[in-house]
């Protein structure tokens, strides 16, 4: 058994015919992405997926510009932290939190479209796996280890004819968790300031003097023009 799991999860970096979609499947796939985003029971666990994400994104911002991450911690109440040293641009690492979502979410878009979605589920496990190396927290190691075999189990027991609608909701569901997420920092900023210390956007105005709601509007800059890529990708294929 052990074997034939191992040969589908090699098999699901080859590429399957690229998704054409009728516009009422798309709609469907859409609700199911909202669902993971709004119903409380299901963002209990996709938010998780979401904050792993967001981390990842400030611990390949760091790497990308020369920063050594030291650790990444992950809560059951789905926040995170990402630590980092070095002569990198700290800037950019702070950056890359809140938009990794909705970035990884327009390359799931994309890729299902062009026929790699099950390539993109098998790469999240092997990406996934990787982040041990960086998880400092019990509760983090639960998490993560939940992640992957969640998506282990996409990838080895659903059929591969069926892999890029999963992915292609995936990607809508990052894009629109970076939304939820993105307005939750707002309310920070707005009506519960006693949870500034840990923004991104307040932390990013400290420490280069740019006032916070120019952060809060790059966040939302890239997210929007992921959200339009995704939209794109998708009128190809309508």
């Amino acid at each position: 058994m052990v074997h034939d799991w191992w040969n589908a999860f090699v098999d699901g970096f080859t590429r399957t015919p690229p998704l054409s979609l009728p516009a009422a499947e798309v709609a469907w796939l859409l609700a199911a992405a909202a669902a993971l985003c709004l119903v409380p029971v299901l963002w209990r666990f996709f938010g998780r997926f979401v904050t792993i994400v967001h981390e990842l994104g400030h611990a390949f911002a760091g790497l990308a510009t020369g920063m050594r991450v030291t650790g990444i911690t992950l809560r059951r109440d789905q926040g995170g932290t990402t630590l980092g040293v070095g002569r990198g641009r700290a800037v950019w690492f702070g950056f890359w939190g809140y938009p990794a979502p909705a970035a990884v979410g327009v390359g799931f878009v994309a890729a299902s479209m062009q026929g790699w979605g099950r390539a993109a589920l098998s790469a999240t496990v092997v990406v996934l796996v990787l982040t041990f190396l960086f998880i400092r927290n019990l509760q983090g190691v639960f998490i993560l280890l939940g992640a992957i075999i969640a998506v282990a189990v996409l990838v080895v027991a659903v059929p591969p004819e069926v892999h890029g609608h999963l992915t292609l909701a995936a990607g809508l569901a990052l894009i629109l968790g970076a939304v939820r997420d993105w307005w939750n920092l707002v309310s920070v900023h707005t009506t519960r300031r006693r949870e500034l210390g840990s923004s991104d956007a307040f932390i990013l105005a400290r420490r280069t003097g740019v006032p916070a709601p120019v952060w809060l509007g790059s966040f939302a800059a890239v997210i929007g023009l992921c959200a339009a890529g995704a939209w794109l990708a998708l009128r190809v294929a309508l």
